[in-house]
């Protein structure tokens, strides 16, 4: 996910992905701890993600862009 894409979001449909992210994260979670993991690479993406969600979110309530 693209830093402008998350930019041209208003603060409700970043924390509805940022939910969607952190529930994608603990399912990875379970995943790994069940043995079941098929890609964990993906770790590294989500906390990417989740990270510029986060970003994106404290930018728009500084009210900076």
């Amino acid at each position: 996910m693209k830093a402008l894409e998350l930019r041209k979001m208003n603060q409700h449909e970043l924390r509805g992905e940022l939910l969607e992210l952190r529930r994608e994260q603990f399912n990875l979670r379970m995943q790994r701890a069940t043995g079941q993991l098929g890609a964990p690479a993906r770790f590294k993406e989500l906390r990417k993600d989740i990270a510029r969600i986060e970003t994106v979110m404290a930018e728009q309530s500084r009210g900076t862009s």
